[in-house]
């Protein structure tokens, strides 16, 4: 019971990180790995075992920034809380219409911003980076933290299910060389955070109230309310007879 508890508490912990990615290409390498033998495809098999030795001398550093996150939250007793944080159809349309209030509200001040939704991969690192609020998304708070020469104004608000969980983050900057060179540090860190995470990013230029959103690595702009509403309700309500982890609790 003792071993299952920690086996379950280590699952819950690389879930909220990029581990959970490199875990599901571990998996697929193994039942590759079986296939091939199965099939005699011997040059596969061959390739394949090649590959498992590289792996596990490169987990160490693949996991290091989760290895010390877990040794962290052990050394804070942390490590057995988990707080999950799915939501429901109404739940989820009752957050976008909040943050489209909200974004909306701020690009006619001409306000800038920059708001992550988390998705299913985990941006714990970059959370961490930030100030811890965990408070419940509503137009007038999201507001009120992007209010201009304030300490949290200039960083990216991370939120989780219904949450804002920090403030003030710092986001990995996209390197992606035909990036328009007229797009500041909001626009390159949230295609940043796109491009190695599956999370939502929506900026507001300062200079321009231009709304703009990445994902997938990609930078669509130029969105007003009814296209911004539809755009976030295509990437975040949850679609059905969708695939889901197995470790995934419905609302």
């Amino acid at each position: 019971m003792i071993v299952a508890y920690v086996m379950y508490k280590l699952l819950m912990l690389i879930r909220g990180t990029r581990a959970v990615q490199l875990i599901k290409g571990i998996l697929f390498l193994l039942i590759a790995s079986n296939i091939s033998d199965v099939l005699h495809l011997y040059t596969i098999k061959w390739i394949l075992d090649k590959t498992w030795s590289t792996i596990f001398v490169a987990l160490a550093v693949i996991f290091q920034p989760e290895l010390r996150r877990a040794l962290e939250q052990l050394g804070r007793g942390q490590f057995f809380v988990r707080v999950t944080n799915d939501l429901g159809m109404g739940d989820m349309l009752r957050l976008i219409d909040e943050l489209t209030r909200c974004v909306v509200k701020l690009a006619k001040a001409k306000t800038g911003a920059l708001i992550i939704v988390e998705r299913e991969t985990g941006i714990n690192d970059y959370i961490e980076t930030g100030i811890k609020i965990e408070g419940i998304v509503s137009a007038e708070f999201l507001g009120n933290v992007f209010i201009p020469q304030t300490p949290l104004h200039d960083g990216a608000v991370i939120i989780r299910g219904d949450r804002v969980v920090a403030a003030g983050c710092f986001l990995p900057l996209s390197d992606n060389p035909y990036l328009d060179s007229s797009l500041g540090t909001r626009h390159r860190a949230a295609l940043g955070i796109s491009e190695i995470s599956d999370a939502v990013a929506i900026i507001v230029s300062e200079e321009t109230g231009t709304i703009s959103v990445a994902y997938e690595g990609k930078l669509v702009r130029y969105f007003e309310e009814k296209t911004l509403r539809d755009k976030l309700q295509e990437l975040l309500v949850p679609k059905p007879h969708a695939n889901t982890h197995f470790w995934n609790r419905r609302a």
